[in-house]
């Protein structure tokens, strides 16, 4: 069950903004296309505000409606500090039971958004049932359902059942008309990680309804970043993660050049970026980069992503202990632990120091940094690195 999960929350990068083309009025679509600048510029509040706009200058427009629940997910993925490759790469990011729920009045405004775009959907479906567009429509809310089911909610079968039938709606669209490379994002995204579960994982999927495809699905994705549609940035943030999975850290890379040209404000795309250089083994590069980032964030008055300036810290923290730079390194670590981080990034400091203290022969240390990075990585789901840290605490020179 916890790779069938992956199927649905891995998803949620790619449904986050979700701003469609629709018939609307020229008002409403006007303030879609702002708010989903704003969304994507971390002026969250503001984004929020103007898609609320967009629902009042048409209330019959499904997009404003849509665009506003993954607007909602995208304010308390940043609540949460869930807003990075990280919270996807290599984890299960199923309900999240050390974070609190969402704000109640967040999830009635989630919830409403959602219904209506979900009615006015089936309303065209039911009306124009060989429309692309409607199925489309229809298609993208559902798919953000599931996405706030998986990732917040945490009711894994009901997302799984609603996933379905986002896939089912836009292979309808790319039935009725291959052209709609934007179509491609969420089947292609399914199929993609379809593909990578385990056999018998796999078969409950087909079972389910759910096609597969590891390289079909890949190319899919990238047909949607390349097509120019509403959804072209969603598609290129959904890449990030996928060329991340696969290892295509260039590509990854070209992508984030184009979201930090697009989006200057948005300080995460160079978190992002020196994450990235440190996963392709570039250390000097991924300081130079987060030195910047940091700096600009130093700048930056609005509010933050929960554990954003721990995050940082780890990440430079890696690259300078990768460079031999030890003293610079230890400060940034000791930081990112004292700071007000997830518990994931508190562990994987540890991990660092423990390794620092290992080179310089400290082994009570590092048995103490080991344990910790073990202990808080198994508490945040993070069980790739506590098992790493554990490895190492059973070495000889360590474990006696």
């Amino acid at each position: 069950m916890k790779r069938s999960r992956r199927v649905v929350a891995l998803s949620t990068a790619v449904m986050l903004a979700a701003g469609l083309p629709a018939q609307a009025n020229p008002a409403s679509e006007a303030l879609r296309t702002r708010a989903s600048m704003e969304i994507y510029s971390l002026d969250d509040e503001q984004g929020l505000a103007t898609w609320r706009q967009a629902t009042v200058a048409d209330p019959q427009d499904a997009a404003a409606w849509r665009g506003l629940a993954g607007g909602i997910i995208a304010h308390i993925a940043m609540m949460r500090g869930t807003m990075t490759v990280d919270s996807y790469l290599g984890r299960v990011a199923a309900k999240d039971e050390s974070l609190p729920p969402p704000p109640a009045d967040l999830a009635r405004e989630f919830n409403a958004a959602v219904d209506r775009a979900i009615a006015l959907g089936r309303q065209h479906v039911a009306a124009r049932p060989n429309d692309a567009q409607a199925h489309y429509e229809l298609g993208s809310a559902v798919g953000i359902r599931a996405s706030y089911m998986a990732t917040i909610d945490g009711g894994i079968v009901a997302a799984f059942r609603a996933a379905r039938e986002a896939f089912d709606e836009h292979e309808k669209v790319l039935s009725l008309n291959p052209a709609r490379a934007d179509a491609g994002l969420i089947v292609g995204t399914y199929r993609y990680l379809v593909a990578a579960l385990s056999m018998p994982m796999r078969w409950v999927a087909y079972m389910a309804g759910f096609g597969g495809g590891h390289e079909r699905g890949l190319r899919m994705v990238e047909g949607a970043a390349s097509y120019g549609g509403d959804n072209q940035d969603d598609a290129r943030v959904a890449l990030l993660l996928l060329y991340n999975r696969e290892g295509r850290y260039n590509d990854a890379l070209a992508q984030l050049e184009r979201l930090r040209a697009l989006y200057p404000r948005n300080r995460l795309f160079w978190l992002e970026t020196g994450s990235t250089l440190m996963r392709a083994g570039r250390a000097a590069d991924a300081e130079r980069v987060l030195n910047e980032g940091m700096a600009m964030t130093a700048r930056d008055t609005r509010a933050r992503m929960l554990g954003e300036e721990a995050l940082w810290l780890y990440r430079r923290g890696s690259a300078r202990a990768a460079l031999g730079r030890t003293v610079e390194a230890r400060d940034d670590l000791n930081r990112a632990v004292a700071a007000n981080g997830r518990k994931w990034v508190e562990g994987r400091a540890h991990f660092e120091l423990g390794t620092i203290a290992l080179k310089e022969s400290n082994i009570a240390a590092a048995r103490e940094h080991l344990t910790a990075a073990a202990t808080l990585g198994d508490s945040d789901r993070d069980s790739a690195s506590a098992d790493r840290a554990r490895a190492l605490l059973k070495q000889r020179t360590v474990a006696r």
